[in-house]
Parts: structure tokens; sequence; C-alpha cells
């Protein structure tokens, strides 16, 4: 008897839409965080990408609890001399909602390599239409 490991001739990757409407940030991020990482499935493997595609669609229809509209902010560094921009949430939302999601998500998976081929599988949308049919995607539903 041996272990059985997976690698990237056994995985078979699905797609999933995710409606991202009315659902808490942080909460939902855990759930793509998790999809992407294969950590759903039987055959997850700490070391080989086992994860599925995921499609989060209605992106700026997202919430957060508490006062985090007005005093969540965003923050980039260019390393270079006034290089640091600060961004408040409301205007992230109203720029860039899907990067709200991104985020949140990518904090969420593991640096390196295999986390950097991970988060390439998100693909977020703003409204409620997808480039992504031909992937005949299965709806997932957050239970939060």
């Amino acid at each position: 008897m041996s272990t059985f490991m997976a690698n990237s001739a056994t995985v078979n990757p699905q797609w999933f839409v995710i409606d991202a409407t009315d659902q808490v940030v942080g909460r939902l991020a855990v759930v793509i965080a998790n999809i992407l990482r294969g950590k759903h499935k039987p055959e997850y493997t700490y070391h080989a990408d086992t994860g599925d595609f995921v499609v989060v669609i209605n992106v700026e229809k997202v919430k957060f609890t508490g006062k985090k509209w007005d005093q969540k902010n965003y923050q980039t560094f260019s390393h270079y001399a006034g290089g640091q921009k600060i961004i408040p949430a409301k205007e992230m939302l109203a720029k860039k909602p899907e990067e709200i999601i991104r985020l949140a998500v990518k904090r969420m998976i593991p640096r390196g390599p295999l986390g950097y081929k991970q988060i390439t599988k998100l693909k977020l949308f703003a409204g409620p239409k997808h480039e992504h049919q031909a992937q005949q995607p299965v709806e997932f539903k957050v239970t939060l």
C-alpha cells in the first residue's frame, strides 16, 4: 500500500462561478483561496497544483463589516522616494472593484512559484457577465 500523491498529470481542474453579491470580502476570500489551492478536494497535495479555476462575478457588490468602508486603506509602495500610494476602500471600489477581492485572496495564498501559479486561476469581473462560458463553469454556492 502506498500513499497517493497528486501531480499535474492526475489532476483535472474544474471551473466554478461565484456570485459576490452581498458577500463579506474576507469570508468570500477564504472560500476562493481554498478552491484555488485545491483544499476542497480529497486528493489535495500541498506541493502540487490541485486547485480549480474560479470566476467571480458582481465584485462591485461586495460588502465589508463595521466601518471598514471609511477606515480601510490599501497601500502600495514603489521603493522610490515619494512612491507610496494610499487608496481608501471606497475609492478602490469606485476605480478598481476587482482589486479588493484579488488582494484579499492573494494574501491568503502562500508566496512562491506554486502560489503565483494558483492566483492566475482567479478571474474577476465587476458585472454579471464573464467571458468564460466556453469552459462551462459550474455555479458554486457560498453559504456564510
